[in-house]
């Protein structure tokens, strides 16, 4: 007894003092703070190690320091890289202060000098990209949050293979928790034939790692500087409709060919030299797109991540949102919005702005139904029309605005992709892309189930009380 009462002294004396760290010395936003102390005083015991794994924020600020000055550092051996073209091409000019405020906010060039091709659907973006990887004649780089040692990646694995013997240069990064099954031992050939791999963040010791909160989410792919790959998709089998669980699998990913390729690559660059250490004394031989003209498409490549203060991803999404006069489409697996997006999405739509949103019938996380179901309810009383996409799962990343701007990329539309994971969107001015993606959208209305505020009315008491519990934890999902 004597030993229980200890341990339940100890127990109290830990969570009060994870409570003050959160309050005093973290100093994290209200609404995580009330979150975690939510989690302190209904769970404890278990609560504390969670917070320790998943929430303490002491050591990021080590962490991130370090890579911050890393990247600081490559960036200016990168600056003299290549001449924006500032021309006055429209691609949707009223939305002039968006490219001003990515720009002043994150330092993202706006290039005209682009062309892109947009695909829905996995088999045909893995069938163009392993003939790009068949055709790259210097060097691939490869950078995916998921990559599986299935089907799909091992063809994609064989093919880089074949490069880097012919001589090649060859890099692939994955994320350690995304691929955690993707193993060296997966990769040996690859790494015999003079292929290199390096994982962001591994854990200190096999299935350990107190840097997993911090996720590298981005999916980027450069090939010779002349094709660069941005979007939703991973690499494994349910990416190419071959999950029988999972069915069709909707997604949205583009191509670029261009001056934009050169800034996704300056993304990878510095992921790549941070996670592997590799010293590149030479990169202006990485970054030669847009050379020659190629086509006439505004872009600009917006990154963030927890190594940064401000959100840059979704000040973009908000400041588009805010922007737009007719319409806003989009498109998202997991909806679990932060004030300020909820509120841009409302004031939008009661400006008589036509906000739609798609979100799956069918989530492939069970709690983020009932944390996405727990704002809808104030979406439809805004005016927002809202769909449950049922022809499979939809993961795209989308917004589409007046016919005019589009961002495609990797962030949802949670407060995960914002404020903890590392995140790269491409942000598209012009006509024909967005048209192009307002077509899709509408066709995935029509594979879809609209929700009503009455069938949202009509759900059970026993949904209504999951989602209230898991509303108050979203902050940290």
């Amino acid at each position: 007894m004597n030993a229980l009462l200890a341990i339940g002294v100890i127990v109290l004396v830990l969570n009060i003092l994870f409570s003050l760290s959160l309050v005093f010395i973290e100093r994290k936003d209200p609404t995580t703070t009330w979150a975690w102390l939510l989690i302190l005083i209904i769970l404890p015991g278990f609560g504390f190690m969670l917070y320790l794994l998943l929430g303490q924020n002491l050591s990021r600020q080590k962490i991130f320091k370090e890579k911050i000055q890393i990247d600081e550092n490559k960036k200016r051996d990168l600056s003299s890289r290549y001449i924006v073209n500032t021309n006055s091409h429209d691609g949707g000019e009223r939305f002039f202060d968006l490219r001003k405020m990515n720009f002043n906010h994150s330092g993202a060039q706006y290039t005209t000098n682009n062309d892109v091709t947009v695909y829905v659907n996995g088999v045909d973006k893995f069938k163009q990209l392993i003939e790009d990887i068949k055709n790259a004649k210097y060097y691939i780089h490869v950078e995916y949050y998921i990559f599986r040692n299935d089907c799909l990646g091992k063809v994609i694995i064989e093919e880089l293979t074949k490069k880097a013997k012919s001589g090649l240069e060859v890099r692939l990064l994955t994320d350690s928790m995304g691929s955690h099954t993707l193993t060296k031992r997966a990769l040996k050939q690859y790494l015999n034939a003079g292929g290199k791999f390096a994982i962001f963040f591994p854990g200190i010791l096999p299935h350990i790692n107190t840097r997993i909160n911090y996720r590298n989410h981005r999916k980027i792919v450069v090939i010779d500087g002349e094709y660069g790959y941005v979007g939703g998709f991973n690499v494994g089998k349910e990416y190419i409709n071959k999950d029988p669980k999972v069915g069709f699998w909707r997604d949205t990913h583009v191509r670029i060919q261009g001056e934009a390729v050169n800034d996704l690559n300056e993304r990878f660059l510095l992921d790549w030299c941070y996670a592997s250490g590799e010293e590149i004394e030479d990169y202006k031989k990485y970054l030669s797109g847009g050379l020659h003209e190629v086509g006439d498409v505004g872009i600009q490549i917006v990154t963030s991540g927890p190594d940064h203060e401000e959100e840059y991803i979704r000040n973009g999404y908000i400041k588009l949102i805010n922007n737009a006069k007719k319409n806003v489409y989009l498109e998202t697996p997991y909806l679990v919005p932060d004030l300020p997006i909820l509120e841009a999405l409302k004031i939008s739509a009661l400006s008589g702005v036509d906000v739609r949103i798609i979100i799956p019938g069918n989530p492939d996380h069970f709690f983020m139904k009932w944390a996405t179901s727990s704002y809808i309810g104030e979406l439809l009383n805004a005016g927002i029309k809202m769909y449950n996409y049922e022809n499979g799962f939809i993961h795209a990343k989308t917004i589409v605005a007046d016919s005019s701007v589009v961002t495609i990329g990797t962030a949802n539309m949670d407060i995960r992709s914002f404020k903890l994971n590392f995140e790269v969107n491409a942000f598209i001015y012009d006509e024909r892309i967005a048209k192009e993606l307002e077509s899709q959208f509408m066709k995935d209305i029509e594979s879809s189930e609209e929700i009503t505020i009455e069938s949202h009315a009509n759900r059970s008491i026993y949904l209504r009380i999951k989602e209230s519990i898991v509303r108050l934890v979203s902050p940290i999902l």
